[in-house]
């Protein structure tokens, strides 16, 4: 059981490493955002490239954060039966979520991600547009990104509910156990 502790240990720690860094891309989008406003309306110019990289950092960050959001229980969730829950039922519900479908959503995506960032990375995609920013396979990369962290996290949320059922949350430093309403 403490194995299983240290891996929901791990996969929380990745998950919050990862996220708190690229949620840095938000201030960074919303400052290149303000200069291509600026650029535009005051100064009658503009450069295609800085509105591809204030969108492909909003599309980064979207992706890379979503385990942390997971992590963090940001994510829409059906309040009306889960907050109300006592933690053991909770547990059922998120093992449950996990194993019909979390998993099986990023299996999907990886599945169906993967050829398509293959061959953005073999083409060397860039931008569509002209004057535009080159390398949008590295931004593409990001779908897989998203899974592998989601599917962790899902991993995460499904052994965290086994050491529940197990009477075994304790083993679990308190960021990584249930939240009490």
């Amino acid at each position: 059981m403490r194995a299983i502790a240290l891996i929901v240990t791990l996969i929380g720690r990745l998950n919050t490493l990862v996220g708190r860094t690229f949620a840095w891309l938000a201030l960074a989008s919303t400052v290149l955002c303000f200069v291509i406003v600026v650029q535009r309306y005051l100064l009658s110019t503009t450069h295609l490239w800085m509105q591809d990289l204030y969108v492909w950092l909003n599309g980064a960050m979207f992706m890379a954060v979503a385990g942390y959001t997971l992590l963090i229980d940001g994510h829409v969730r059906v309040d009306i039966t889960y907050r109300p829950a006592p933690v053991r039922r909770k547990a059922v519900m998120d093992l449950i979520g996990v194993l019909l479908f979390l998993l099986p959503f990023c299996a999907v995506v990886w599945i169906w991600g993967f050829e398509y960032v293959e061959r953005s990375w073999m083409l060397r995609e860039g931008s569509p547009n002209p004057g535009g920013m080159p390398g949008l396979y590295v931004l593409k990369t990001f779908i897989l990104v998203f899974a592998v962290l989601v599917a962790l996290q899902g991993i995460a949320m499904a052994l965290r509910s086994v050491l529940v059922l197990a009477g075994r949350e304790s083993l679990l430093a308190p960021p990584y156990r249930y939240r009490q309403e």
